[in-house]
């Protein structure tokens, strides 16, 4: 369970982001190149209290490759 930075309150993990008139979300690549290797679909969790918005990736191994 995620704390919030501002509040300590526990956040609502697990929201997609989705961009406005599309149905497809984002996703987070590796450089800048067109054909860039895929780290993963951000997640976002979320701060009932104050509204703060945490982004994160669920599976970090892709990540720790990438290094």
């Amino acid at each position: 369970m995620r704390k919030c930075l501002r509040c300590q309150s526990d956040m609502i993990e697990g929201f997609d982001f989705k961009i406005e008139g599309a149905s497809y979300g984002i996703t987070l690549a590796e450089n800048k190149k067109i054909f860039a290797k895929r780290l993963g679909k951000p997640k976002a969790a979320v701060c009932p209290n104050c509204g703060e918005i945490s982004i994160y990736l669920e599976n970090t191994k892709q990540i720790k490759k990438a290094l």
